[in-house]
């Protein structure tokens, strides 16, 4: 046993969280945030990068839903000023424009190439319902490797493996700590938009609401070598963020 190293843990900035996980997220994952529209995925984002950015942490935010500006006027409107931190090369917000035929090569590229501690991807969702197009070294042209008109209609889960696979390996191949948003339908009891992240995902955090209650809660229901209940927790989100009350 003495030989054996503890799990280092990278921790995510909301109160009350890190101590019920072991400490933190375990360094290297990758962790699904789900939840319908309003539940705090976005916010959890940035609270996970600006701990990062307290700890010296590299940080990147891949974005396909909101342009740049936006997110940093809301981050900033919550309490987490990410401008020092990008005029001094720590953190680099990114907008993946989903028209754009080369995305995935945008993406992988950046977050293999960046040497970053702390990635972000907001959200999956887009992504697992697109083709994947690359380029061949040395050909201008770009290619679809794989093109859902190739597939029958009764096919489309393999495809949406194909691409979540895709952008997974990435993410582990590049050796940080990942955050990856899915967007839920509200009432739902999935744990992903897609139905094959959270099993590809090393962790799972759903986001919930309950308007009887005036709640939002807080589920962890899946962490790689992590002790942790099962039972949601209410959560709250105001200047500073989520935290757990």
């Amino acid at each position: 046993m003495d030989g054996l190293r503890k799990m280092e843990r990278v921790r995510t900035g909301i109160d009350g969280l890190d101590e019920i996980i072991g400490g933190g997220i375990p360094k290297g994952t990758v962790t699904l945030i789900s939840g319908p529209p309003g539940s705090g995925k976005t916010i959890f984002c940035y609270q996970f990068l600006y701990k990062g950015i307290e700890e010296g942490d590299k940080c990147l935010f891949l974005t396909l839903d909101k342009k740049v500006d936006g997110l940093l006027i809301q981050a900033q409107e919550l309490g987490f000023d990410f401008q020092p931190a990008i005029e001094r090369g720590q953190i680099k917000f990114l907008f993946l424009d989903i028209n754009k035929k080369l995305i995935y090569e945008v993406m992988t590229n950046e977050v293999l190439s960046g040497e970053y501690d702390r990635v972000v991807l907001d959200s999956i969702t887009p992504l697992s319902e697109m083709p994947i197009y690359m380029r061949h070294a040395g050909v201008t042209n770009d290619i679809n490797i794989i093109n859902p008109e190739d597939f029958s209609p009764g096919d489309t889960f393999p495809i949406r493996r194909l691409h979540l696979h895709y952008i997974m390996n990435a993410l582990d191949t590049a050796k940080c700590t990942s955050l990856v948003t899915s967007e839920l339908p509200s009432n739902s009891t999935a744990l992903s938009r897609d139905g094959i992240s959270e099993f590809l995902a090393d962790a799972v955090i759903v986001l919930s609401l309950d308007p009887t209650m005036d709640r939002r809660k807080l589920s962890v229901m899946k962490m790689r070598s992590t002790k942790h209940t099962l039972r949601p927790l209410d959560i709250e989100i105001g200047r500073g963020g989520i935290r757990l009350i």
